[in-house]
């Protein structure tokens, strides 16, 4: 629990605001209704709640009316009865809060398919626990010619990364490879590498690292690019797993209120695409998907092309490729983000995986055939050259309503805040992310960084304050917990659970409002994919994408928004989840 000043503070700056519009004596617009006579009946009416609407006026309300799976009227619980039929469901909710549905802007769904058919090391904190669960796959699974798996974590192996001789004395001669957390590091045994054709001569592969040992040996560790080499011949997973994968993380998402999500990963790996192909035809998906498909660097503005094809054939409700996502640099924990000014310990600016001429190109070609840009960029020097190749867009196909999204942002130069807003561009953040956690911030972002650079991660506020659309994100399966009302409560506090020191808190000047927060997981969720028309507030014509939570969040401290259940989840007036009562 945050120290009683600290908790004082953060009340008073971010969490003063007022209770509901009743509350203050406003009515929200009277009430509003759809142009449908008032006497045709709801289906379900959620009445005597406390509404948040996040509508552009963040109107508050008691009531809502829901017909077809979309909203028919929003107001008071007197004006609701109107909509009460024979078959109406109504349900009180006794003064709990209704949101609209949470939206995840930037998550692996897809990813959740290696927790289930592969080595799983997120719970595991060091390398002895690490090889533990490594062992006990491998002896369970004897079948498999080779084992895969995600989970490890740079500051457990920092430097050049783990070491494959940890991996050789496991399995020598089947091939073990296994993901970083982050996503952006492989950690792979002399099995793997030999598989590859990876020696001590082997040279980097454009925008990737293969680490060596001081003897001048792959030590075990690939970056970025360097990954693919190990990737592309061990194979991945079947459209079937990544089925089952998309199904179980539909069961997450619901349970946390998360309606609608951007997977990014159609293309970057095998059978993606096909399995939500196969889902949405077979009528099997719960929530909206609106995602992206990996561009390949080596391609270029050609692969556009065939990116219509895959979008045109896949106008399901609840499943469309409105995206292209771009990879444009690495990360800091592995030094390949690409930053303006050197690490500190390598006296290296990172690794920029696409050349500039090239991403201009394909971006341009992306923006005119109606795609959004979703580019993952983590350092100031990476997300600049992004921003350049938006404005070369602009300029070769003029301004339009695009919502390119950046995404991640740990680093922004102060100059370039002020071209989001210019360009129209969108920041896609991860405020679980917001604080500065044990094992990462002392051990890697300093050390490498500098003090300094240190301080001024992962800004949100500078880039509200400039009227800039914020969209929060989770990135799991990079965060493994994605309960959206943890990132709102991180985005508020930017303090690690538990911590009572004050200098502890992130970059305490980018603290966002509850507000700010809500915003960011719904409306501002909805705009930056190009769904604001039909989800992401609470409002006639809408569809009726909407949940309830057992307690008011502007009534409770920002240190307890996390403790907050979700007891009811719709996606288009359909219950997808109710939260079991207790015995």
């Amino acid at each position: 629990m945050v120290g009683k000043k600290l908790t004082s503070f953060l009340l008073t700056a971010a969490l003063m605001s007022p209770l509901s519009a009743f509350a203050q004596g406003t009515t929200p617009a009277a009430g509003q209704a759809s142009d449908k006579a008032v006497t045709q009946a709801a289906d379900i009416i959620l009445s005597n709640g406390t509404v948040y609407t996040v509508d552009r006026n963040r109107n508050w309300a008691q009531a809502v009316a829901i017909r077809g799976g979309e909203i028919v009227y929003v107001g008071s619980d007197e004006g609701a009865k109107k909509y009460i039929g024979t078959n109406t469901k109504v349900t009180d909710l006794k003064g709990e809060m209704v949101l609209p549905g949470f939206i995840d802007s930037h998550t692996h769904a897809s990813k959740t398919t290696g927790l289930i058919f592969s080595i799983d090391l997120f719970d595991a904190k060091s390398m002895d626990e690490y090889v533990e669960v490594i062992q006990a796959f491998v002896k369970e699974h004897p079948a498999e010619k080779n084992f895969q798996g995600r989970g490890w974590s740079n500051p457990v192996a920092p430097g050049i990364g783990p070491l494959k001789e940890v991996l050789d004395k496991i399995s020598a001669d089947k091939p073990i490879a296994l993901t970083s957390d982050d996503g952006h590091s492989l950690w792979v045994n002399s099995a793997a590498l030999k598989l590859a054709g990876i020696t001590k001569d082997t040279k980097n592969p454009e925008g990737g690292i293969i680490e060596h040992d001081k003897t001048g040996e792959p030590s075990g560790t690939l970056r970025e690019k360097a990954m693919d080499l190990v990737l592309s011949k061990i194979g991945g997973y079947t459209a079937q797993q990544y089925k089952a994968g998309i199904e179980e993380y539909q069961h997450k998402a619901v349970e946390r209120g998360v309606t609608t999500v951007r997977d990014p990963d159609m293309l970057r790996y095998p059978n993606v695409l096909e399995a939500y192909e196969g889902l949405a035809k077979e009528n099997k998906l719960t929530i909206r998907f609106r995602n992206a498909i990996t561009a390949d660097p080596d391609k270029g503005p050609e692969q556009i092309a065939e990116f219509v094809k895959i979008r045109e054939r896949n106008q399901n409700p609840l499943f469309q490729v409105n995206a292209v996502k771009i990879f444009m640099d690495g990360v800091v924990e592995g030094a390949t983000a690409y930053l303006e000014k050197p690490y500190e310990h390598k006296h290296t600016n990172g690794e920029l995986i696409w050349k500039p001429e090239v991403y201009k190109k394909t971006a341009a070609a992306a923006d005119k055939a109606g795609f959004q840009l979703h580019v993952h960029s983590i350092g100031d020097a990476s997300t600049r050259i992004v921003l350049d190749g938006m404005e070369y867009a602009e300029q070769q196909n003029g301004k339009h309503d695009a919502r390119h999204s950046l995404v991640h942002l740990q680093l922004v130069n102060k100059t370039d805040i002020e071209r989001f807003k210019k360009l129209g561009a969108v920041g896609i953040v991860q405020p679980f992310w917001f604080m500065q956690e044990e094992g990462y911030y002392d051990e890697i972002e300093v050390p490498y960084l500098g003090q300094e650079r240190a301080e001024t991660e992962y800004p949100m506020k500078s880039f509200l304050n400039q009227g800039v659309h914020i969209a929060s994100s989770s990135d799991y399966i990079v965060t493994p917990e994605f309960n959206p009302l943890h990132g709102i409560q991180q985005g508020i506090t930017r303090i690690e659970e538990g911590q009572t020191d004050a200098a502890k808190i992130a970059n305490p000047e980018e603290r966002a409002t509850l507000a700010d927060m809500i915003a960011s997981f719904t409306i501002d969720g909805a705009y930056a994919n190009h769904v604001d028309d039909i989800t992401g507030s609470i409002e006639v014509g809408k569809k009726a994408d909407i949940i309830v939570l057992d307690k008011n969040l502007f009534d409770i401290p920002a240190t307890q928004i996390k403790d907050a259940a979700v007891v009811l989840t719709l996606v288009e007036g359909k219950e997808v989840y109710r939260l079991k009562e207790a015995k």
